[in-house]
């Protein structure tokens, strides 16, 4: 018989100051992709370490601050 198969929690640690892109995403509860995106474009901030992509955790907030008021302004 084929079970489905089991859906594992990902903890998430609060103390991170830089997150993957994938992390952010998961947090943001966006795709992969779409958060891909919004690093490339620059609307989602991000910083190079090394040869890495990584999202400070507080540019998860101004972006989130930054889609509130285009939404109330409009």
């Amino acid at each position: 018989m084929n079970e489905a198969p089991e859906l594992t929690a990902v903890a998430v640690d609060p103390t991170l100051i830089l997150l993957t892109v994938e992390e952010a995403a998961r947090r943001l509860g966006i795709g992969r992709t779409t958060c891909f995106r919004l690093v490339s474009t620059g609307e989602l901030e991000s910083v190079t370490v090394g040869r890495l992509r990584r999202v400070p955790a507080d540019a998860l907030s101004t972006y989130v601050a930054t889609l509130r008021r285009a939404t109330l302004a409009a």
